[in-house]
């Protein structure tokens, strides 16, 4: 009997020996998750941040640099809470593609708060209650409220609380809803007389306004949406926390306030007094675009010749294998529109792979394929051109097809080459531009940014034409001058 009490003594032991050991196990394994939650504090981090190109006052280029309430908001948050901040100036759409890619970790971009929003973003707190106001043409007396419409178009920025506005009222007053991509070119089509009015976020329109855009406001303010920061559902939580803890701070203690006064109250002191002015203040940015135009239209276009030659040789193979490899790359890409694969690259690869990438990347990636697969035409019916006898010639007098297609048939197919690859180069020159979309800063990037911010468009692409004139001239006479120095 005292056997079995001894015995159950010693068992009970082991069960608490046991229950001790369990519960130690489990202090150490959760340790590890209270330290990792104690990590999700933002401080002495760098987040990347998308935003808008052109949505002034709340974000826009002045000398150059991004600025706008947005910008100081975001970067007051981000000193106040501890953190740093990479933005980029992508466009509204791209921002979100890029934040749906993970290419970025926030967007802030003027963006109201949405059901349809909430669904796929998680919102910070509203930093801004905007409101929906309808311009017209200085000149224009006939139009003085919504009755006046019957018949007409407006014009509204798509997917802003303007155009949801001026669709809710449309058929009550019988005019026709148009929607543009920037606040800019919806002022131009007033003026020029393509719509009479425009429907905008009513401190855009006022801003457009104070800088001298050429139209007044002719309704009251109609209240709309709240603005709001955005991360993907569900992720960086740390981040959404931390804003809305700095933006609160910077409430309480007057800096908010004193952001909107900047921007708000007295917006026309940077308004260039005339052409030559615009042209002074612009010209810095414009020859940085210029030269990023320039550099990856270069770099764009040596790869491209690398892959025309390949591409182009395998074209003409006798082995049906290489000719359908080179048969389909050239398809792919010459038969697919090259915007297209700008945003392939910028927002889909980095969702297929994992991997980030740069802006520059998916610019080179995007032009030197489109390019290749022209050239790599060019190749073909270049070599093809050549008279057959020639290479029947050549191997008549001993050379192997290597030594005569190199010694006789690409010279002759080079000479007739050049014109088209020249012609080729100039087009991907020329196609840089579509660059912008992903937000690559190349000129007409450049001249978007600046006509944002203070309304003079046709002046702004009078300066960027004339610019990319002369480069494209200075070109077409460099590669003509390259073209008589080397197949004379």
């Amino acid at each position: 009997m005292e056997k079995k009490q001894r015995a159950a003594r010693a068992g009970r032991l082991r069960r608490w020996v046991a229950a001790a050991a369990i519960g130690l196990m489990a202090l150490v394994i959760g340790a590890p998750s209270a330290m990792a939650q104690g990590s999700d504090s933002v401080e002495g981090k760098t987040f990347v941040i998308g935003t808008d190109t052109t949505f002034a006052p709340f974000e826009f280029r002045k000398d150059g640099e991004l600025t706008g309430i947005d910008m100081d908001i975001l970067q007051a948050i981000a000193e106040d809470q501890g953190f740093k901040v990479e933005v980029r100036s992508l466009g509204f759409s791209a921002a979100l593609a890029a934040l749906s890619a993970n290419q970025v970790d926030g967007v802030i971009a003027g963006m109201s708060i949405t059901d349809e929003r909430k669904e796929i973003y998680d919102f910070s707190e509203p930093y801004f209650e905007s409101g929906v106001q309808m311009a017209v043409s200085q000149k224009d007396e006939d139009i003085k409220g919504y009755e006046d419409l019957d018949g007409k178009t407006v014009v509204a920025k798509t997917g802003s609380e303007g155009e949801a506005y001026a669709k809710s009222i449309s058929k009550e007053y019988g005019f026709k809803v148009k929607s543009l991509d920037q606040s800019a070119t919806m002022y131009e089509s007033v003026k020029s007389g393509s719509a009479v009015a425009v429907f905008d976020d009513y401190p855009v329109l006022a801003y457009g306004i104070a800088q001298g855009n050429g139209l007044k406001t002719v309704t009251d303010k109609v209240p709309g949406g709240s603005y709001g920061f955005a991360v993907n559902k569900g992720e960086n939580t740390a981040l959404l926390a931390a804003f809305n803890d700095g933006l609160a701070e910077l409430k309480a203690n007057g800096e908010y306030q004193k952001i909107l006064d900047e921007y708000l109250a007295d917006p026309s002191a940077a308004v260039p007094s005339n052409f030559f002015d615009l042209v002074a203040k612009s010209f810095p940015a414009l020859m940085t675009g210029l030269w990023h135009t320039l550099l990856v239209t270069a770099i764009s276009f040596a790869i491209a010749m690398v892959l025309g030659l390949v591409f182009g040789f395998l074209k003409i193979s006798h082995n049906i294998v290489l000719r359908g490899i080179a048969t389909t790359f050239v398809n792919i890409f010459r038969g697919t529109p090259l915007l297209l694969w700008a945003f392939m690259f910028y927002f889909g690869l980095p969702q297929l792979t994992g991997w980030e990438i740069s802006v520059w990347t998916a610019g080179v990636l995007t032009l030197s394929l489109n390019a290749g697969a022209y050239v790599a035409e060019i190749v073909r019916g270049g070599i093809q051109s050549v008279d057959p006898g020639q290479l029947e010639a050549s191997r008549s007098l001993g050379l192997g097809y290597g030594k005569s297609m190199q010694k006789v048939v690409v010279p002759q197919a080079f000479k007739m080459m050049t014109p088209s690859l020249i012609n080729q180069l100039i087009i991907s020159l020329k196609d840089s531009s579509l660059l912008l979309a992903i937000g690559f800063a190349e000129l007409l990037y450049q001249g978007q940014q600046i006509y944002a911010a203070n309304f003079r468009v046709t002046e702004t692409l009078l300066i960027v034409g004339v610019i990319y004139f002369i480069a494209i001239m200075a070109l077409t006479k460099l590669a003509n001058y390259a073209d008589r120095r080397f197949n004379k």
